[in-house]
């Protein structure tokens, strides 16, 4: 068994309960699908915890602002806490995440951080038959939308673990899953979300930046 997560974002908190969750399952691996950084206030925990596990990880859209430094086009927020996390993330951390691989492949099981067209920033909320009927491959894991799924087209199966530290498909619990040779499982675990408000108001982020978390709403929101 090997656990799959995505889409932690800084949220040591969230990640810490997931990664027991996943040692209590005795996974042989975890592979993380990217997005390790942006958001919330613990980035170098975050990249730290995943470094120590020896954890291989994707490049998310985030991670790719992170390490070339640049900035997300669409959104301010999310610029405004880049903006915070250059401040803070340690040099080491930094050339760690400028090394992270675009696309994971184990025989007929294919990983990437978006999608199989652009594997950073392509969002995969409605995947169907068509789109995967063109691609090689059985299994196809994707993060990015923080939306967790798990779709069957006949021969072919997609699945998004969900997002450990920033859920947006309206359930506040992170989101990871499990794969058992070709069979997937989805998880949803509790977390100390309380703690990640207070660290984010001692940072200087208002309710704004992690409204959302408290609901699992898609997009960042007033509480």
């Amino acid at each position: 068994m090997i656990g799959i997560i995505s889409d932690i974002h800084g949220n040591y908190e969230a990640l810490k309960v997931v990664l027991d969750e996943l040692d209590k399952k005795s996974v042989s691996e975890i592979y993380c699908l990217g997005d390790v950084v942006g958001y919330y206030s613990q980035v170098n925990e975050c990249c730290d915890l995943l470094r120590e596990r020896n954890i291989p990880c994707l490049m998310g859209n985030h991670d790719w602002y992170m390490s070339t430094g640049s900035f997300c086009p669409r959104s301010q927020s999310v610029n405004d806490c880049l903006a915070y996390q250059r401040k803070v993330i340690s040099k080491e951390n930094i050339n760690w995440v400028k090394q992270f691989k675009l696309q994971f492949e184990m025989d007929d099981i294919k990983m990437v951080h978006g999608g199989w067209t652009d594997p950073i920033d392509e969002y995969l909320y409605e995947p169907n038959s068509e789109y995967f009927n063109k691609i090689d491959g059985s299994l196809f894991i994707s993060g990015h939308t923080h939306i967790q799924q798990l779709i069957s087209f006949g021969s072919k199966t997609y699945c998004n673990p969900g997002s450990v530290g920033m859920p947006r498909d309206n359930d506040p619990r992170s989101a990871y899953c499990t794969l058992t040779g070709y069979e997937i499982s989805l998880h949803r675990v509790e977390y100390d979300i309380e703690k990640v408000f207070d660290l984010m108001d001692k940072a200087g982020f208002n309710e704004y930046y992690y409204g959302g978390l408290k609901t699992g709403a898609r997009t960042l929101r007033r509480l």
